[in-house]
């Protein structure tokens, strides 16, 4: 079973959607160490192509090493139907950005999610109700798989809220990128501490 696998997506893949995806594995790592990428894959992508190839924005990547994170190897890439489709849950730093990923695969609706709402939703998710947090892709994989179905059913058809999305950082100054990684965080750690058990 491959680990269970979440895509992070802003729009040019450098700031918002990078720290999110290494924020993830950050605070999956400080829940079982070693064994982390046998059990997740954090990826990101951005809905337009005009950085593809380029290192993460220098304040990002600030940022991340200065929460303990690393940026290095970080390559940015272009959305593609094809990372929809590796993807057990996509977040998205914007509504617009569900959209796009929406136009690329509908079927992904029920996986997709504004990364605020996914942290919204988090809360209404039981834990007793999931399957059992074991540290082995099988296990975690279907544990992972249940809490976007609870999510998917939580929001009820429900529209994300404007302070669900990220505001974007770039070119803003340090002071921004630091309130936007705190938001990433308030819903990645709850979220690992759910999908690895608290």
């Amino acid at each position: 079973m491959p680990p269970f696998s979440v895509l992070h997506v802003c729009m040019g893949n450098i700031c918002r959607s990078p720290m999110a995806e290494r924020l993830l594995h950050q605070a999956a790592r400080e829940r079982v160490g070693d064994k982390v990428d046998e059990l997740l894959l954090s990826q990101s992508a951005g809905t337009g192509g005009w950085h593809e190839g380029d290192a993460m924005n220098p304040p990002a990547a600030r940022e991340l090493r200065r929460r303990g994170g690393a940026d290095a190897g970080f390559t940015a890439r272009k959305l593609r139907a094809e990372h929809v489709d590796s993807a057990d849950l996509v977040l998205t730093a914007t509504a617009e950005q569900v959209d796009y990923v929406l136009g690329l695969r509908p079927d992904a609706a029920g996986r997709t999610f504004v990364i605020g709402e996914f942290g919204r939703l988090l809360t209404v998710v039981d834990p007793v109700a999931l399957p059992p947090a074991a540290p082995e892709p099988d296990a975690i994989h279907a544990r992972g798989v249940a809490v976007v179905e609870a999510a998917d059913a939580g929001r009820a058809g429900r529209a994300p809220r404007p302070d669900d999305e990220l505001d974007d950082p770039w070119g803003r100054g340090d002071s921004f990128f630091t309130r936007v990684a705190d938001e990433i965080q308030f819903v990645v750690r709850p979220f690992a501490a759910v999908l690895f058990g608290a």
